[in-house]
C-alpha cells in the first residue's frame, strides 16, 4: 500500500458540511473522500492534517488503525513523519480518485485550474510546512486539473454525487450479484451486494435497471420498501416499511429513514423515520426530522438553483435539482418545509409553520414567535439525549467544538 498525508486547506465555504468533520470526513457518495481514495488507489493514511479546531475530534475519528492497513497504529493528527522522504499528499476537499493524482511523481504538484488550490503533491514534509505557511505550492513542474476539482461551496456534495456513488458501488460490488432473499422482487441485472449479517424482508423490491445495489453489514430493510438503484445501504441502518429510496442515494451507518428519498447522501446516524420528500439533499449527522417534513428540490420556473453559502454572498449553484444541506444537530417539527437551495446551518431546531428558506444561522430557535440563539445548555441536553440512544457517549473534544461553534454563533 502507499502512504499518504490527506490534508484540510481549510478553502472554501463548506459549512455546515465541515463543521463538526475535516474535509475527508465528508460522505460524499456511499463513502466519505477519505475512504473511496483510499480503496481507489490502495492508500494507508499515516498522517491527517487539520484545522486546529478539529483537531481532537478528528483524532477520535480515527483512533483506531484502519482496515487492511499494513500499520498497526492510527494515522497521526497534525504530526507529520521527520522524513525527506516525498510523500503523496491529498487534499481532502478533491472526492474523485483522479488519474492525474495516481500520475504524480516526486516534486510534481497539481493544481485546480482557475483557483490555483493545490489538489495534490508528491513531496517531502519539510516542504508541505513551506506550503502551509506561504500558500503556494513548493514544488514543480504543476500539473492542471480542470474545476471543479474541489469541494468549495456545500452544494459541491450534490454537484459530484452521482460520479462518486458510481465509483463506491464499483469498489464495493466485490462479488457475483448475489441470489435475492426469499420473497424478495429483483428487478434489472445490475449487481447486487447484500452484506451476510444484512437482514433483507420478504415484501422488499430491489430495482437493479438503473444501477447496482450495496446492502452493508447490519442493515434491515423492512417489508414493503423498494430500493432503486444506484443506492448505497449503510451499516446498521434501517430503511423502514414502505419507503421508496430513489437512484443516487447514500444511506449513511446507523440512519433510519422511511418516506421518499432521492438523491441524498445522509452522513450516520440521523433519522426521518416518516412520511415525506426529501430529495437532492446532504444531511449530517444527528438529524432529526419530524413527521411529514418535505422539501423542495426544483423551482417553479424550473430555472437554476441560487443558494448562499455561509459567509460568501448569493450565487448560481450550476444545479437545476439542488433540495437542502442540512447540518449536524438539525430537528424540524411536523410538517416542516424546506424550499429549494436551503443551507441549514448546525444546531438548528425549527417548530415554525413557515418554509424554512435561504441560509439559516447556527443554533436557530425558530419558532412562529421568531428566531433566537438556541441555548447552549438545553442544546447539549438534547443532543446528548439522541446520541445516548444509539449508544453513543459526547466526548469532551466534541462538547468542546460544539461550545465553540455556539459561541461564535451568538457572537455573529
Amino acid at each position: 500500500m502507499t502512504e499518504v498525508i490527506f490534508f484540510d486547506d481549510g478553502h472554501g465555504f463548506l459549512s455546515p458540511l465541515t463543521d463538526t468533520r475535516a474535509s475527508f470526513d465528508v460522505r460524499t457518495g456511499g463513502l466519505t473522500t477519505l475512504d473511496r481514495q483510499c480503496a481507489a488507489f490502495g492508500l494507508d493514511p499515516i498522517c491527517l492534517v487539520v484545522p486546529a479546531h478539529l483537531a481532537d475530534v478528528t483524532r477520535e475519528r480515527h483512533a483506531a488503525p484502519r482496515p487492511g492497513s499494513e500499520r498497526e497504529k492510527p494515522p497521526t493528527v497534525n504530526q507529520l513523519p521527520r522524513t525527506s522522504e516525498p510523500r503523496l499528499f491529498i487534499n481532502g476537499r478533491c472526492p474523485l480518485p483522479l488519474d492525474s493524482i495516481a500520475s504524480l511523481e516526486p516534486g510534481q504538484a497539481l493544481l485546480e485550474a482557475g483557483s490555483g488550490h493545490l489538489v495534490a503533491a508528491v513531496m517531502e514534509p519539510a516542504e508541505f510546512r513551506a506550503f502551509q505557511s506561504e500558500g503556494k505550492p513548493p514544488v514543480s513542474p504543476v500539473a492542471e486539473e480542470p474545476a471543479p476539482a474541489l469541494l468549495s461551496r456545500p452544494w459541491h456534495v450534490v454537484t459530484f454525487r452521482n460520479r462518486c456513488l458510481d465509483i463506491d458501488l464499483e469498489l464495493l460490488t466485490n462479488q457475483p450479484t448475489q441470489d435475492l432473499p426469499p420473497a424478495v422482487l429483483g428487478i434489472g441485472e445490475n449487481p447486487l451486494t447484500i452484506a451476510p449479517t444484512a437482514v433483507v424482508y420478504p415484501g422488499v423490491t430491489l430495482d437493479l435497471e438503473g444501477g447496482p445495489i450495496v446492502i452493508s453489514e447490519h442493515a434491515t430493510i423492512r417489508p414493503g420498501a423498494t430500493i432503486i438503484g444506484p443506492a448505497f445501504i449503510g451499516e446498521h441502518a434501517t430503511i423502514l416499511e414502505r419507503a421508496l429510496i430513489r437512484a443516487h442515494t447514500a444511506i449513511g451507518p446507523w440512519c433510519k429513514v422511511s418516506g421518499e428519498i432521492a438523491g441524498v447522501i445522509m452522513q450516520a446516524y440521523s433519522n426521518k423515520g416518516h412520511e415525506g420528500f426529501l430529495g437532492d439533499s446532504w444531511v449530517g449527522e444527528w438529524v432529526n426530522l419530524g413527521a411529514g417534513t418535505t422539501n423542495s428540490n426544483l423551482l417553479n420556473t424550473y430555472g437554476e438553483v441560487i443558494a448562499k453559502a455561509p459567509g460568501a454572498g448569493n450565487e448560481r449553484t450550476g444545479l437545476q435539482f439542488l433540495g437542502a444541506i442540512i447540518g449536524d444537530h438539525v430537528k424540524t417539527a411536523i410538517g416542516s418545509r424546506l424550499m429549494t437551495g436551503s443551507i441549514v446551518q448546525t444546531g438548528g431546531m425549527f417548530a415554525q409553520s413557515a418554509a424554512v428558506s435561504g441560509t439559516t444561522p447556527r443554533f436557530a430557535w425558530a419558532t412562529d414567535a421568531g428566531t433566537k440563539s438556541f441555548r447552549h445548555d438545553k442544546f447539549v441536553e438534547t443532543a446528548k439525549a439522541m446520541m445516548s440512544r444509539r449508544k453513543v457517549q459526547m466526548s469532551d473534544a466534541y462538547l468542546e467544538l460544539l461550545a465553540s461553534l455556539s459561541a461564535s454563533a451568538a457572537e455573529s
